[in-house]
């Protein structure tokens, strides 16, 4: 009796054993990582009435908008540079537009190179990292091979084309000046409609292997480039510009501006054909994300696809007399961010305050992969679960005036600014009962507690990063 009790115990040992190599182990999430070049929040989804977005309106709907997200620096390449590697600006030191992150962080690891070394594909189509637009459209601009197994840098006609465009301000380059182009021809002829095309190729392609795409795409950039029928969008005659009280400048620092003069001077037609071509080429923008979205459906990747819309800072659009980034202003600051996790929670948003920086941890968190290195950042997981939990983080942004770094903070009710550690200005805004940021409350006496703690936020902060780069370098 006991041997065979001990046959039968073996053979179902053995079928259980079986059994349990015949499970197939977690698949593996995929990562759709879309960035957009210069996009604020005037979106639908967000609330704006009249800019038309349906793609990234559906994306909301599929999981969590963040309200209140923000950029760690509102000027492309730093902020790039900040979010792939999950380092505060003043730890990649990455502050204009030619300086490469690896010169100061070598060895660093990026968020694709994370995933890379976890057994993912992972490819970027147009612009994660820094690219001069238009200029450098078609090449690989200041990209990071090493987060790379494959890369496309498609050229389209408003590059070709580009003696086309009508530029508003002839002294300013195209990249940096209001400057639009009606264009000719289709979607996918333009820059932004073959990087989806390569996009959609690419998830053909890898929809049978784990995989994190980054597809980046140039447009609302200037120069506003966009066919025809999204500027039809948009009369002419009902584009209004920003209005802002007569004394609005009267208590802002000097250094808080970036466009000088308050909207460089330009006649109000000039404004509104600005305001109207960036418009347009955030819809055009929008239905190449929407091609994005039809196909990962159609290759029935989006139950296990985590989708990821972000941009790397906001756009001043005339508030304050200011155009572009470069700001601390909300509407420079202030980011969209559209979180998508599979068999998450659909259509909610979330008011607490994040940054791009959060980034690279939550991605990690999300597909339980071990952080490998120091970020600055945490993971928002908590959020996509519930939007309203508990959250105490500000968010913190900062930007260069010449010499002078202001630094800025933002909590659910208030930002505060300093320049050059409040030697050259303050800024208190209650972004709760000033929107506008009209009221600059620093320097009341019933505001003194609240500027107190808040520049007592912004020191720790910063002294941490100090203590980060001081850290890695003793162990080096």
């Amino acid at each position: 009796m006991c041997r065979k009790f001990i046959v039968l115990l073996s053979l179902l040992n053995i079928v259980g054993f079986a059994s349990i190599a015949q499970v197939p182990s977690p698949k593996k999430y995929n990562v759709l990582f879309i960035a957009v070049d210069d996009l604020n929040t005037d979106l639908s989804s967000y609330g704006h009435p009249d800019v038309k977005t349906p793609n990234i309106e559906r994306l909301a709907k599929r999981g969590i908008q963040f309200n209140r997200a923000y950029t760690q620096f509102p000027l492309c390449s730093p902020s790039r540079s900040s979010l792939m590697t999950g380092m505060n600006p003043d730890i990649t030191k990455v502050y204009n537009l030619i300086t490469h992150f690896r010169e100061a962080l070598p060895d660093v690891i990026t968020i694709p190179q994370l995933f890379m070394q976890n057994g993912y594909y992972a490819a970027r189509v147009g612009k994660i990292y820094h690219y001069g637009v238009p200029g450098q459209i078609g090449t690989s601009g200041l990209d990071d091979p090493a987060s790379w197994k494959e890369v496309i840098n498609p050229k389209g006609r408003d590059k070709t084309e580009e003696a086309k465009v009508i530029n508003l301000m002839p002294k300013r380059s195209l990249g940096s000046s209001l400057s639009y182009l009606i264009a000719d021809g289709t979607d996918e002829e333009q820059t932004d409609g073959m990087i989806a095309t390569e996009a959609i190729k690419l998830l053909d392609k890898h929809k049978n292997e784990p995989f994190f795409l980054g597809v980046g795409f140039f447009r609302p950039h200037t120069p506003y480039v966009a066919p025809k029928k999204y500027f039809d969008m948009y009369p002419p005659e009902l584009i209004s510009l920003a209005k802002e009280p007569a004394d609005d400048l009267d208590d802002i620092p000097e250094a808080a501006y970036f466009t000088k003069p308050p909207n460089w001077g330009l006649s109000d037609d000039k404004l509104k054909a600005g305001k109207r071509g960036y418009y347009a080429a955030i819809s055009f923008m929008d239905a190449q994300v929407g091609r994005v979205l039809d196909a990962l459906d159609r290759l029935k990747l989006s139950d296990n696809t985590i989708i990821v819309l972000w941009s790397d800072h906001g756009y001043n659009l005339g508030q304050h007399g200011q155009w572009m980034k470069q700001s601390l202003f909300e509407n420079s600051a202030r980011v969209p961010l559209i979180i998508s996790v599979p068999g998450g929670l659909k259509g909610k948003v979330s008011d607490r305050t994040v940054g791009l920086i959060d980034m690279y941890p939550t991605l990690a968190d999300l597909c339980n992969l071990p952080l490998k290195q120091k970020v600055s950042g945490v993971s928002l997981k908590p959020l996509l679960k519930n939007p309203a939990a508990a959250w105490d983080r500000p968010a913190f942004s900062q930007v260069t005036r010449g010499k002078t770094m202001g630094r800025s903070v933002r909590t659910e009710r208030y930002r505060y600014t300093e320049w050059d550690e409040g030697r050259a200005g303050v800024e208190l805004y209650d972004e709760q009962n000033d929107k506008g940021e009209f009221a600059n409350l620093a320097k009341k006496p019933e505001y003194a507690k609240i500027v107190k703690g808040m520049s007592a936020q912004l020191r720790k902060t910063y002294d941490a990063a100090a203590v980060h780069i001081n850290v890695d370098n003793k162990q080096e």
